[in-house]
């Protein structure tokens, strides 16, 4: 059979994930934070890209809680087909462009009117003066971190060359809490030193403030406390050795592991709990985000739940086509023509990506507050069963699409600040065939039942049965794991714990 070369055109039709729409996909899940960086960046990359400082109307910052917000945008029409779409599908209004030529002429006008010559002051920037007395930045102080602090005491050690560069390389291995989570035989086969070396610098820097630090685990870190306190005795050497005796409260082996009586345990355990477990955390660590909400839920005048869409947490961009049209017009190569069209295509596509995010996730928290009225209203025992699934076939979208939107997104409401992933729960069937169960109602029961214990402590077994009694349908197993979760002790450890309340020990 001879071989032979020949031209074919073949003419097919295949999905595509266009970059455009990857970065469509992308802003869906990510937080406000996040959503914030990655316009910050896009505004430095994109010469086209300005910030609208423009206060939003109400027509742009809310949306009614029955509203369809997507309309016949062809990104709309993108994410409801499983996040796919053809290369024709994305050309379709292309041409369309958010601009505001008049705020662009308001600003050029501003721009001239308000230049100035730089003054003694203007030409040092933020820092004042050149000679930096008067420095805002050399003035803050700054919050001091525990592996500085643990430097400034190493400075005055009496240690030789060789100990004083084990004991940063130590430092280094120092977590922020103050523990030492490297093993010493590891490093003194990385430095080439003997073990006795690293024993001894570790001892040496386990006597630095807060007294505790390097320790390698939590009984270590507790004996160096209560050894600074002369209180390391033979029988809290051996209450430490059985942590896990502590943690389950069993007095009568802690007991008898000690040799001393129940209420020598309990003065004991007393002692150890006004220690600290991590003594590193009182200096400065990651400060802590605040969690801001997306969106608004707020109950109208006439009884409805109104819908409204965090402005603030909302970056707002404009595509400047008028500098965009004097560019073009001066531009001469290709290769520069080419990167004007390449920047307006983008800038387009990240302002109607921008507001078709808005949109979408208006309309799918409008559905989650109709699908959870009972909860806004009556409280976690009438949060309804709820999926993916159930949201996306009542809003026309694909079930990837709503679980990207209710990713990192919150929720304030009247009854708090819920991600919006708390409105999903599994559903716990009823006894008689009736409607079924929330699970997160489910854990708020037996939260209820537990606390209300006055008598006889309550089994699982005995949870399982009064929740029977009140329609749900639930296993043994089941109310176990929910327990756990709900960090509450089995009934042994409660029926123990009030035995020693009730004997004076406390908690």
């Amino acid at each position: 059979m001879a071989l032979s070369q020949r031209l074919e055109l073949k003419q097919g039709q295949s999905l595509v994930m266009t970059p455009q729409l990857q970065q469509a996909i992308k802003l869906l899940q990510l937080s406000n934070l996040e959503l914030g960086e990655y316009v910050e960046g896009e505004l430095e990359r994109n010469p086209l890209l300005e910030r609208d400082e423009a206060e939003p109307g109400p027509s742009e910052s809310s949306e009614s809680d029955g509203g369809d917000a997507l309309g016949d945008a062809p990104l709309a029409e993108t994410l409801a087909r499983e996040d796919f779409s053809t290369a024709a599908d994305l050309d379709a209004g292309s041409d369309d462009l958010y601009t505001d030529e008049s705020r662009t002429e308001k600003l050029a006008s501003a721009s001239a009117s308000t230049a100035s010559p730089l003054t003694d002051w203007t030409r040092t920037g933020a820092g004042g003066r050149p000679d930096g007395d008067d420095s805002f930045e050399e003035n803050v102080a700054v919050e001091a971190t525990l592996k500085a602090h643990l430097e400034d005491q190493l400075a005055i050690a009496a240690l030789p060359p060789d100990r004083r560069f084990l004991a940063l390389v130590l430092i280094e291995s120092v977590d922020e809490a103050g523990y030492l989570r490297v093993d010493l035989t590891e490093i003194a086969d990385r430095l080439g030193c003997a073990s006795a070396d690293c024993e001894a610098t570790l001892a040496t820097l386990q006597g630095f403030d807060p007294v505790g630090v390097f320790a390698r685990d939590l009984a270590e870190c507790l004996a160096l406390q209560l050894k600074d306190l002369d209180r390391l005795d033979p029988a809290m050497q051996k209450l430490l050795a059985r942590l896990d005796l502590v943690a389950r409260r069993d007095m009568a082996a802690l007991s008898a592991e000690c040799g001393v009586d129940a209420a020598d345990v309990a003065d004991m355990i007393a002692e150890i709990r006004k220690l600290s477990p991590k003594p590193g955390l009182v200096f400065g660590s990651d400060p802590v985000q605040p969690v801001v909400p997306d969106v608004y839920v707020r109950e109208g005048s006439d009884g409805t739940w109104q819908i409204e869409l965090n402005s603030d947490t909302l970056p707002r961009v404009l595509v400047n086509s008028r500098y965009y049209a004097e560019v073009n017009r001066s531009a001469r190569k290709r290769e520069d023509k080419a990167y004007l069209s390449e920047c307006l295509n983008s800038a387009n596509w990240l302002v109607k990506s921008l507001d078709q995010r808005a949109r979408t996730i208006v309309k799918v928290a409008s559905e989650i507050v109709r699908q959870q009225d009972a909860f806004l209203t009556h409280g976690v025992r009438h949060l309804r069963p709820l999926n993916l699934r159930l949201i996306a076939d009542a809003i026309s979208m694909h079930e990837s699409t709503v679980s990207r939107v209710t990713s990192n997104k919150y929720m304030a409401t009247p009854r708090g600040l819920f991600e919006l992933k708390y409105f999903f729960t599994a559903a716990i069937q009823s006894v008689n065939g009736g409607e079924a169960h929330s699970a997160e109602a489910v854990r708020d029961r037996i939260r209820e039942l537990v606390g209300n214990e006055h008598g006889d402590v309550l089994s699982d077994d005995r949870i399982v049965t009064i929740l029977s009694e009140d329609g749900i349908d639930i296993a043994r197993r089941t109310v176990a794991k929910y327990r756990e979760a709900l960090r509450i002790p089995s009934s042994v450890e409660r029926r123990r714990l009030r035995q020693l309340e009730s004997a004076g020990y406390g908690r």
